[in-house]
């Protein structure tokens, strides 16, 4: 492993870009950019200093503000276009955006900045350090960056945001949302009909206006959404919302609900309409703590996006099915040729559209993962889950989703979840637990880079680079590698390494690799194991002499999280397990 260390307070609330293209690992922090070496990122790198001025910390400080907070966070960075990344910053509770032209050599950096969003249109609300910043490459919406289809060369006097349009059209007696991801996701070949899906937990006062309930939602926007002419000006005008479920029946019959959004990861396939989305929950109860992880299909988004929508004639009602006249568009849908190309630009749109929008944002119909349970669960309380990450890896027998979740311990777990369709059960298997951090500190971003095999975690201490899979830690025997099941690693008759495909960089045909079993006993029948022998089939064993009168170490320790060792002492022919006590015997026996 490798470990960055920034400067005391520099990565209190930072930003992480992964750039494959030019192999760099970008870090926005405290008034600081750093530009790591993909490769090494302990390796020599380059900075770019970017602080507040005087008068904006001189203003930040009227306000009341304390002084650590009136630095310059640069909460996002992410890539413009080939030449140009945009980086946007809290600039003293007066956020600043700037581009910076990225080249293979350090002499090609410059750093403009362009202009000030203190003032854009409808953002009149502070933006403190750790409020999270979503904004989507390709799309004209932002969170924070509104309209960038002007922005290079001649950025406009007003840049147009849209930022309170998501809060106008969630409506309703919500509180603030908390947002966690975001990403553009294609419904088809015309680029005009491409989507942005915003991924929130929000807290609704309930019926009866007491308690308020907590609920996941995943969010609608056409990226080429420029508001109405005469309504919604400046606001989303296609903006709809569904909710996200994440439960597990219960023993009474009442499910248990993972409510709150922890973290989104959305793998993105060879289909690019057809990612898969994983998301992270945990509970929001009093007396049930735990974690979860559940799948969706797009198509089962999509399908509720398409189907009916939700209306209520008071607050105090109960939701139901909107069986009414559903104006022409279908609201939320985009100004595109798939969608008949009659408007040009949601500007064109009827008033009914935009009026059906801002009364009916919520769609009937709740999105259910993939299975209709969590993938994975976590319910023994151990490590509080904080972030995640999905590799797709293909191994001998199949594709495997591989998960990375950070805790707020410096632990990684690297998990695999395997579907048992008969059973209709999930298995979980725990790969790796990695601590990749030398102090408990919460882990707060993790990237993977596939391209190198590399993984990259975050937390306010630094940034760790470790790879994804260590396969010559399961040791060189058959046995210890099969056991593993980590659908990276693979026995190529010499040791356990990296597992290719057929055909891929490898010139050995012989592997031996069992994911959904781990079966050693049929995957190493007849080899001799590192010193152990099969016997019966069923068991290896170890044979071990020991000192009469002496001490004896009864050591084997296993080398995957999958295998077990228990030690038996020899009677004649019968065998006793070893315990705790004084023995006398000379020949002891190591089963795995």
């Amino acid at each position: 492993t490798w470990v960055f260390q920034a400067g005391e307070g520099h990565l209190q609330h930072y930003s992480m870009l992964l750039d494959e293209t030019q192999e760099r690992l970008i870090i926005g922090g405290k008034d600081i950019l750093y530009f790591l070496n993909l490769e090494h990122i302990t390796a020599p790198h380059k900075e770019i200093h970017w602080v507040s001025s005087e008068e904006q910390v001189g203003d930040c400080l009227m306000q009341g503000r304390e002084k650590p907070e009136c630095a310059n966070y640069i909460k996002l960075v992410q890539h413009y276009n080939s030449t140009h990344l945009l980086a946007c910053g809290t600039g003293a509770f007066s956020p600043v955006c700037a581009y910076i032209r990225v080249g293979r050599f350090l002499s090609q950096f410059f750093f403009p900045l362009l202009f000030n969003l203190l003032e854009v249109s409808g953002w009149r609300i502070p933006f403190p350090p750790h409020s999270r910043f979503l904004s989507q490459p390709g799309s004209e919406i932002a969170l924070m960056a509104g309209n960038r289809k002007h922005w290079l060369p001649d950025p406009p006097a007003e840049v147009k945001e849209r930022a309170t349009g998501i809060m106008g059209a969630i409506g309703g007696r919500s509180e603030r949302p908390k947002f966690v991801g975001s990403a553009v996701i294609p419904d088809n070949d015309d680029p005009a009909d491409d989507k942005v899906y915003y991924f929130f937990t929000e807290r609704v006062t309930n019926m009866e206006g007491g308690n308020k309930a907590v609920y996941t939602r995943v969010a609608r926007v056409c990226a080429n959404d420029q508001g109405g002419q005469r309504m919604l000006v400046n606001r989303w005008s296609s903006f709809l919302k569904t909710r996200l479920i994440c439960s597990m029946a219960g023993p009474n019959g009442i499910d248990t609900h993972f409510d709150e959004l922890e973290d989104v990861f959305v793998l993105r396939k060879k289909d690019e309409k057809n990612p898969e989305i994983f998301g992270l929950f945990s509970t929001t109860s009093a007396v049930f703590k735990g974690y979860a992880v559940c799948m969706y299909n797009m198509e089962d988004i999509r399908a509720a996006f398409n189907g009916p929508f939700a209306h209520r004639e008071r607050t105090d009602h109960h939701w139901k099915v909107y069986d009414g006249r559903v104006p022409y568009p279908r609201p939320g849908s985009c100004a595109s040729k798939i969608n008949g190309g009659q408007f040009s630009s949601s500007k064109e749109y009827p008033d009914e559209v935009l009026r059906f929008v801002r009364s009916h944002p919520l769609m009937f119909q709740a999105v259910q993962p993939v299975h209709r349970r969590p993938i994975l669960l976590d319910t023994e309380g151990g490590h509080k889950l904080t972030q995640l990450a999905v590799d797709r890896v293909e191994a001998e027998d199949g594709h495997y989703n591989v998960l990375f979740i950070g805790t707020d311990d410096s632990v990684v777990l690297k998990m695999i979840t395997i579907y048992n369709k008969e059973a209709d059960t999930v298995e979980e298997v725990l790969l790796e637990e990695l601590q990749v951090f030398k102090v408990p500190v919460p882990i707060t971003e993790i990237l993977i880079s596939t391209k190198r095999q590399q993984l990259y975690v975050g937390s306010e201490l630094g940034v760790t680079q470790i790879r994804v899979h260590q396969c010559g830690l399961y040791g060189s025997a058959c046995a210890d590698c099969c056991l593993a099941r980590d659908p990276y690693c693979a026995w190529d008759g010499l040791t356990c390494s990296r597992y290719y495909p057929a055909g891929q960089y490898t010139k050995r045909r012989f592997r031996r690799q069992d994911v959904r079993h781990g079966n050693a006993v049929q995957q190493c029948n007849g080899l001799q194991l590192s010193g152990m022998f099969w016997q019966d089939k069923t068991y290896g064993f170890l044979l071990v002499y020991g000192v009469e009168n002496n001490s004896t170490l009864l050591e084997c320790r296993p080398r995957s999280l999958q295998a077990s060792v228990t030690w038996y002492i020899q009677h004649g022919v019968d065998m006793e397990e070893v315990q705790s006590m004084h023995l006398e015997h000379t020949y002891f026996y190591c089963f795995k």
